[in-house]
Parts: structure tokens; sequence; C-alpha cells
């Protein structure tokens, strides 16, 4: 490869991989949370979670987002592992659609005259829309136009490459160059971060003359296989369950890559019969497009009826503490038919929120490590909790043990809140270790430990107590704002986590006095 070709080759790869993040961050802008509700509700089964995944990924045009943000949904608890692993498998096909574009419009056409348009009318969205949401569009049109620009300058590299050295230089099949073109699809994806540049790389030399079709096909399932590249490095100081979600990506990747691979003559066979069936262009971007599509589905569709199972599996990965304390150890599925019994259950899990909460808070205010895990674990418990006693048969219900759940379910309310105000009395404890920390911020963290530490029957008097050190130190801080003794910035920000620790006691009073009655038998009035 000569100079001129290999900087044509270099520059067209950097402005493909930049016009795919302009395309992926304009599209999340412009969809908004309306994508995050799609990925983050619309996922009740595996089935749904496939479309989901397949929908997002197809429209943000970035399968290592879409698996990212998973991730993230499953680190937070919004998510649960099987809930995941739908999307995760619909990832992979929604990622074809990168494959379809650069094939069906990608050549054939004078790029230029199609993608300046483009691009001229994203610049005017994203100069003169007056709605943030518009300007994202913008630049995803702009990303849309350089992508196409892009693909322009590898084709005329990769031609120029293929007329230096030869039609079908690489040329030679599957049992020659198979292992070369997994391998290079892999480190493409991995280095690049994105399976569609890798993708379209190798369209792009396909069409050019630069590999032939099995070779290509090999090195579309190393591209394939290269993706889960990302999500291990966004799951390294994640969560034990977002870790596991990585491990279901690597699995899904790995298994649906060896499949192919075994089968890959019968692949090929059945590839150029759909071809011919379905009147497709003589094209091989075309033919590698409908591989690429056809043996990702044919992932989805060997392990989607294993979901559970493969689940199960991952589950006895990364156990820890935190997992453990997230796992509900009481709420049995058989007991859903006699809400009695389950009653029963609901009570001796909302003991084990209640310790866990009261654990997280202390060590939030006692300035401990792992305080914020610990809290996403009692969330996740929280959430169980809530699910189990949603589920339960009313119908069936005594309205003693109706009445009863009802207050199960505000007290694990009132837990959940209270969990989520942790890191807030961490930044405080934090601010009074400060060399010149700010008055009367001790002495609300004092009364605050009394609080949590205080008996459930005598815990309103500690609260009462604390009311006065929380008033006390409000004043304090907004006089040293009034006086410049400290700025204003500065003050909002420890007076707003001031107010979260107050919720958070507010909130553990109630659930924790609610508990003691209900253990005596007795209805507290909230």
């Amino acid at each position: 490869m000569d100079l001129h070709h290999l900087t044509l080759a270099v520059g067209g790869l950097a402005l493909f991989l930049f016009a795919m993040l302009m395309m992926t961050e304009g599209l999340k802008a412009f969809g908004g949370s309306g994508l995050k509700r799609l990925l983050g509700r619309w996922t009740s089964t595996p089935l749904r979670g496939v479309a989901a995944g397949a929908m997002v990924t197809a429209l943000v045009q970035s399968s290592s987002a879409v698996t990212v943000a998973t991730i993230g949904f499953v680190n937070a608890g919004l998510m649960n592992l099987r809930q995941a692993l739908g999307v995760i498998f619909g990832t992979n096909v929604g990622t074809t659609m990168t494959a379809w574009l650069v094939s069906l419009i990608g050549f054939g056409f004078n790029i230029n005259a199609f993608a300046l348009p483009i691009i001229a009318t994203g610049v005017a969205l994203r100069l003169l829309a007056p709605e943030q949401r518009y300007q994202g569009l913008g630049g995803a049109l702009i990303g849309f136009g350089l992508f196409f620009m892009g693909l322009d300058l590898l084709q005329e590299a990769f031609g120029g490459v293929a007329a230096s050295f030869g039609q079908g230089a690489l040329e030679g099949g599957l049992t020659a160059h198979w292992a070369t073109a997994l391998a290079l699809g892999f480190v493409v994806t991995a280095l690049t971060q994105s399976s569609s540049a890798a993708v379209a790389l190798i369209l792009t030399a396909t069409t050019g003359g630069l590999i032939d079709l099995p070779t290509a096909a090999a090195a579309v399932i190393g591209a394939n296989v290269g993706t889960t590249a990302k999500a291990v490095l966004a799951a390294l100081k994640a969560s034990a369950a977002a870790r596991r979600v990585a491990l279901g990506h690597i699995c899904f990747n790995f298994i649906t890559g060896v499949v192919a691979l075994l089968i890959l003559p019968l692949m090929l066979w059945l590839i150029d019969w759909l071809s011919t069936a379905l009147q497709l262009e003589d094209n091989p971007a075309i033919f590698l497009a409908l591989f690429h599509t056809v043996f990702n589905v044919m992932g989805v569709l060997l392990l989607l009826p294993f979901t559970h199972r493969l689940a199960t599996w991952l589950e006895g990965f990364f156990r820890n503490t935190e997992d453990q304390l997230a796992r509900p150890q009481h709420l049995d599925h058989t007991l859903l038919a006699s809400p009695e019994l389950a009653l029963g259950a609901v009570r001796a899990e909302l003991l084990r929120l209640r310790n866990a909460v009261g654990m997280v808070s202390t060590a939030a205010l006692d300035n401990q490590r792992q305080v914020r895990s610990y809290a996403e674990a009692a969330r996740q418990l929280a959430s169980a909790i809530t699910e189990y006693i949603a589920s339960l048969r009313v119908e069936r219900m005594p309205r003693s043990v109706s009445d009863d759940l009802t207050l199960s379910l505000r007290a694990t309310r009132y837990l959940d809140e209270a969990g989520r105000m942790v890191a807030s009395a961490q930044r405080l404890v934090a601010a009074a270790a400060e060399p010149a920390p700010p008055a009367a911020l001790a002495a609300v963290l004092t009364a605050a430990r009394a609080c949590l530490g205080a008996p459930s029957r005598s815990n309103d008097v500690e609260l009462a107590e604390f009311e006065r050190a929380y008033q006390h130190g409000k004043a304090s801080l907004l006089g040293a704002v009034v006086a410049r003794q400290i700025d204003a910035e500065r003050a909002d920000t420890l007076l707003d986590d001031l107010s979260n620790l107050r919720r958070l006691l507010q909130q553990w009073v109630k659930a924790d006095t609610m508990l003691a009655y209900s253990d005596a038998g007795l209805k507290p009035e909230d």
C-alpha cells in the first residue's frame, strides 16, 4: 500500500469513527429519555428485551452504547439479569443496521451528491434549531453524511490496494485465511470500540475486490465477538450483577461465533440461496449484510429459549457480600397462593432490609468504604420485596392480611428512600473532616447517629433532637454566607445534603416505628 492510499484509509477510518460518534450522540440527544424509557421499561420478558435492544441499537447506531447503558441499568438495580440478557441479544441484531446502510446506500451512488445536502441540513438544524433535541438531530444528520464520505475514502483506498496487488489479494477462501480474518475482525473492533466500523471496513474491502466472501464472512464473525471488549471494560468497576451481564454478552457472542464458524460453508450456501430467492442485487456488500443479519438472528433463536438457564448459571459467578444482601432469603414464590404465609416471609425480609439500611446509613456517617455498593444492594432488596408483594393474589386475601401487606409496602418504600440518601450523609461527614469545617455541622452528625442508634419506641424523641440541631446548622450556614465566611455555591451544596440527611432520618423513623408496631399487632398512624 503506497502512502497516498494509506493516508486515504487512515483518514477514511477516522472520519467514519467520528461520524459514528456524532450519529450516536445526536440520536441519543434527539431521542432523549424516550429511548431510556423504552430500554428500561419495555423489557418485562426476554423476548421483549430482544425487541427493545434491537430497536434502540438500530436507532442510535451503537451496540456498545446500548450494552453499556444496559449494564448501567443493572448496576442501578433498574433491570434484572434476565431482562438484560434479552437486551444484549437484541443489540447484536440491531447492530446489523449499519451493514445494511453501507451495502444499500454506500455503493452505487454518487456519495458527495448524496451526503453533502444531508450535512448542510444537519448544520442548519444544529445552528438554527431552538430546541436542544432538534440540535441533536442536526448533529446526527451531520454524522450520517460524514459516515458516507468516510466510506467513500475507504472505497478509494481499498480500490487502489486491489489495483496495486491485483484483485483478490487476500483470496484463498476459508481454509487459507479464516483464522487471520477472524483475528483481524476481533482486533479492529476491540481497538476502534465499534463493530460497525469493523464491518464497514470488511464490506468495503470485499467490494473493492481485496478479499473474497468466505474470508470476509470469517472477519465479520470476528468483529461480532470483538464487540464484547467494551462491555468487559464497562463492568470492571461495576457491581456483581453488571459483571454477570458482561459475561452473558461474552457467552452469547462467543457461542454464536463458534456455531457460525463451524457451519460457515452451510451458511454461505444458505445466504446465496436467500439472495437468489429474495432477488437481491448481486453485490458482495449485500451478501455480507445478509450474512451478518442471519447469523445474529440465528444466535438469538439458539439462545433465547435458554435465557433463564443461562441467567441461573451466571448468578453463580461474582458472589460477594453485597450480592448476598441484595438476594432475598425468605421470599418463596411457592407461597404466593397463601397470603398469610407470604406475609411472614415479607416481614422476615423487611427485617433484613431494615438492618441493611440502618447498617449502610451508620457506615455513611462513619465514613466507611463501600457505602455506595451496599446502598445499591439494599435498593435491589427493596425492589424484590415490592415486586413480591405486588404479585400476591388480592382476591384470596383476608382484610387483615391486606392491611398488613399495605403497611409492609409503605415501610419498604420508606426504607428504599432512606437508602437513596446515604451519599449525602457521606459527603457531610467528609465536609466535617475538612481543616475548617462549617460550624454546627459536627453537632448535626452527632444527632443523626443518635437517631439511627435509638430503640424503635424512642427514636421519634431523637428525631426531634436532630431537628433542633438541623435548624441550628442550617441557620449557621446561612449566617456564614452572609458573613462571607463560606462560598454561596458551597453552602447550597451543604444545605441540599443536610436536607437529604433529614429526609433519610424521617423515612427511617417512619419505617422503624411502623415495623415495631406491626410486630406488636398494632396499626400506627402515619
